[in-house]
């Protein structure tokens, strides 16, 4: 049989119970489109992770006072009661570590802010100039901390875009100048951070900058650092560049044992790394709940093409009576079931793909639809008509002409 007249009688077949066959396609439909979109959600949930981890730093390290406790723990935005670092540890490991790029210390805690009626809490972070490039912090409006506010241990203060609108509210004009009162301490606000939002960890908007020395002086009462934040080279050096701070630090604390540390570092990669492979499992497992749906759409499928073989018995039988060759019928039932699921996996793409930009538009969650996934899904599908085709079509070619030509 010519390709041409296989497509013509496939065409003609489906069409003679238009809503057989489209009950039938709809399965495929809801199928690939669930597969899509769970797909797309869960990519746009890694890239969205991701990316917001990135906008932390790039090749960043943090040391951090206090002993590290099990497998992701994490000192939390209060940490600094360990009083361990200092100023020396962050300048041994700037000037003895080669791999490093900068470093900038941070002193944080939580604090009252007031100003002028209005009040909120908030994260306060001492830090110096180089903590902006370092943290990828850039400035909206203003200025940020500068090496002479450090030197003369300013009160000024910048603050995150949140922090304004809790102060000063949403449609405030500008409040550089403003001042801002911190722990009963009065500042002076020198700039505004461009939006970041919540990073998964906390909310990088909701933070006030001040020199690292005015938080020492004024509001730790020490000089101790809770944080050094380190910008490594590059990302292939940070695994070596994590090994060598790490001795540098046990050396010059006089710790022997790297299980009694009295530090611990946190690196960006592997944060990556492990949310990349949290979000992954969660993608896959989306996928494998939609993908029951297919497995009900080639149930379907077949249901189908056995129903028609039995409606065809007889015109299987005139087939094989002038000439028709088994190969010929299977076929014919197998182009068929591939057709059905092909015509859905072509329509259940655009609905998944749909679903997925509206989950985006709506700011439910990110989405991302990837070539690799729409490939994969039109190919589940044709695999899907061959293989719940595959029966049906090798029993109407088994049916013996003298038996079907009787068939009422």
């Amino acid at each position: 049989m010519k390709a041409s007249d296989l497509l013509k009688e496939t065409y003609l077949a489906l069409v003679a119970n238009k809503a057989r066959s489209g009950l039938t396609v709809l399965g495929i439909v809801i199928g690939i489109g669930s597969v899509i979109a769970m797909v797309a959600i869960g990519q746009g949930a890694t890239s969205s992770i991701q990316s917001k981890i990135q906008s932390l730093g790039s090749n960043l390290i943090s040391v951090r006072s206090g002993a590290q406790r099990g497998p992701g723990y994490q000192i939390s935005s209060g940490r600094g009661s360990a009083q361990i670092l200092t100023e020396d540890d962050m300048k041994a490991i700037q000037n003895e570590i080669s791999l490093v790029q900068s470093v900038a210390p941070e002193v944080s805690s939580r604090y009252q802010v007031t100003a002028k009626g209005t009040n909120t809490n908030t994260q306060v972070v001492g830090t110096n100039p180089s903590y902006s490039t370092i943290k990828n912090v850039e400035i909206a409006e203003g200025t940020f901390l500068l090496d002479q506010n450090i030197k003369n241990m300013s009160k000024v203060a910048v603050l995150g875009p949140s922090v304004r609108d809790d102060l000063f509210g949403e449609n405030a004009a500008s409040v550089i100048g403003k001042t801002i009162r911190i722990n009963n301490i009065e500042f002076k606000i020198i700039g505004i951070t461009k939006e970041k939002g919540d990073s998964g960890m906390n909310n990088q908007d909701d933070i006030i900058y001040i020199p690292l020395s005015t938080a020492q002086r004024f509001l730790i009462g020490n000089s101790y650092l809770s944080t050094i934040d380190i910008q490594i080279i590059d990302q292939d050096s940070m695994t070596l560049a994590q090994e060598q701070i790490t001795s540098l630090l046990l050396s010059r604390h006089d710790i022997s044992d790297s299980t009694k540390a009295d530090f611990s570092i946190m690196n960006q990669a592997d944060i990556v790394e492990s949310a990349s492979s949290i979000t992954q499992t969660l993608t896959i497992l989306l996928a494998a709940i939609a993908g029951i749906s297919l497995v009900v759409g080639g149930i379907g499928i077949m249901n189908m093409m056995l129903t028609t073989v039995t409606e065809r018995t007889r015109e299987i039988g005139l087939r094989k009576a002038i000439g028709a060759k088994r190969s010929d019928i299977s076929t014919q039932f197998l182009v068929e079931a591939m057709m059905l699921t092909i015509i859905g996996g072509i329509v259940g793409i655009f609905f998944g793909w749909l679903a997925a930009a509206i989950v985006s538009k709506l700011d439910i969650t990110a989405t991302k639809v990837s070539p690799l996934s729409v490939i994969l899904a039109f190919g589940v599908s044709a695999i899907i008509g061959i293989v719940f085709g595959y029966y049906p079509a090798k029993k109407a070619a088994k049916l013996h002409p003298i038996e079907t030509l009787r068939y009422e």
